[in-house]
């Protein structure tokens, strides 16, 4: 088994050698960061989250067995710190900052396309903040996080079908809210 495998690492922090966690912190803080943040919106609420998700690998490192994938072990633990915030914090609701996105998107929008492409960019992230937790979530992990929807039905238990429907879905209805949002309406 070569020893910088996911599972590898993980089933060696298992085994009391916490020091490998520094390892798939470096690997998955950024995606991690990147689910959150599709989620909520919070760059600061994101961050903390990724610390939790960490912390509760630590905590609950006995339960991971090695069988499945290390990635789908740890959305599952970053979902149930989803639910967790949501049920802390039920008022909190996404906010979509244009001044954020076009910072991240370099800044300048003296070119027409620049502009164009910022404002797109801005209508599908407020489209997406606008679906239900639930579809947003299905098309994070399928669109954002790259997880195969064998993987997304382990971590939502349920089976591959059911990921697939959610997502077509999903796909639909975010579609419907970006041209509502484009219109004007």
């Amino acid at each position: 088994m070569n020893p910088l495998t996911d599972n590898a690492l993980m089933l060696q922090v298992k085994d009391g050698q916490l020091n490998k966690m520094g390892l798939l912190f470096e690997r998955y803080h950024r995606p991690l960061y990147g689910f959150f943040y599709h989620l909520n919106g919070q760059p600061t609420l994101s961050e903390d989250l990724v610390q939790t998700v960490f912390y509760r690998m630590l905590k609950y490192r006995h339960t991971f067995t090695g069988e499945g994938e290390f990635r789908t072990w740890m959305y599952h633990l970053a979902r149930n710190v989803v639910a967790d915030e949501v049920k802390k914090n039920k008022t909190a609701r996404h906010h979509d900052d244009i001044t954020n996105w076009q910072e991240r998107l370099g800044g300048g929008t003296t070119a027409d396309g620049e502009l164009h492409k910022t404002q797109d960019v801005a209508l599908l992230h407020e489209a997406l903040g606008r679906l239900p937790p639930e579809q947003r979530e299905v098309l994070v992990l399928s669109r954002f996080q790259d997880l195969k929807y064998g993987q997304i039905a382990q971590v939502l238990d349920t089976t591959e079908g059911a990921v697939k429907v959610r997502v077509h879905r999903a796909l639909g209805h975010l579609r419907a809210i970006y041209l509502k949002l484009s219109n004007g309406n």
